[in-house]
């Protein structure tokens, strides 16, 4: 069952595509509105695609529904993860990635991005997918079943540019779990650009000059 999801176009006739996962009980039009704020040039020309996670029990909120890539049973590092539904989002998200590229878009010409549970699913994804996308944008998030990730990364996401940002003051997902998400990394992919910022779980507006300068260099051509 393929995802609901919000497009945008920037531009003409998109030659590049912006997959980007909303967080934890969002939406799809949770970013939407950022489009103008990133203030890209007219003439890159960029289908953004904001996909609806499904609604799903969420552990750490009492079994509350709400939209969620996977379930969370606790944020606490080294906590026990929902690998069912972080492998079902990948999937999910995987075929979103081949729609684009039956439409036309080069994968080199892809770029996932997601905040914090989506954040999640974009580097799960993105690190094992077998084709050499533009890159992964991470906000305010970590790796998830970072224990597989050594044996499944592809020797694309071993290349892919990744953009990594965090704040300090994240009373969410712990700064710690950022930088051991980014340790873990490290040694695998040497494409890595880390951000920090004084922020808590959120955006700031130096985050989006680095995030507007960092996709102009992965897809200016």
């Amino acid at each position: 069952m393929s995802l609901e999801s919000i497009e945008v176009i920037h531009g003409d006739s998109p030659n590049a595509s912006i997959i980007w996962l909303h967080g934890l009980g969002a939406d799809g039009h949770d970013f939407e509105g950022l489009i103008p704020q990133l203030q890209l040039p007219a003439e890159l020309s960029i289908r953004f695609i904001f996909p609806h996670a499904p609604f799903r029990p969420i552990t750490l909120n009492n079994g509350y529904e709400m939209r969620g890539w996977y379930d969370i049973y606790s944020l606490e590092i080294g906590s026990e993860q929902d690998e069912a539904g972080i492998r079902q989002s990948a999937a999910e998200l995987e075929a979103l990635i081949e729609q684009e590229i039956q439409r036309g878009i080069d994968p080199g010409r892809i770029i996932l991005a997601g905040f914090s549970q989506g954040g999640a699913i974009a580097l799960h994804t993105g690190l094992r997918y077998p084709r050499k996308l533009a890159g992964i944008l991470a906000l305010s998030t970590y790796i998830p079943l970072g224990d597989t990730l050594a044996d499944e990364i592809s020797p694309a996401g071993r290349e892919i540019a990744v953009f990594m940002a965090h704040g300090r003051q994240d009373d969410i997902l712990s700064f710690e779990i950022a930088q051991l998400s980014r340790e873990r990394l490290s040694p695998l992919n040497p494409n890595i650009e880390w951000h920090e910022y004084d922020m808590a779980h959120s955006l700031c507006m130096e985050e989006l000059i680095h995030i507007r300068q960092w996709l102009l260099t992965r897809l200016e051509s």
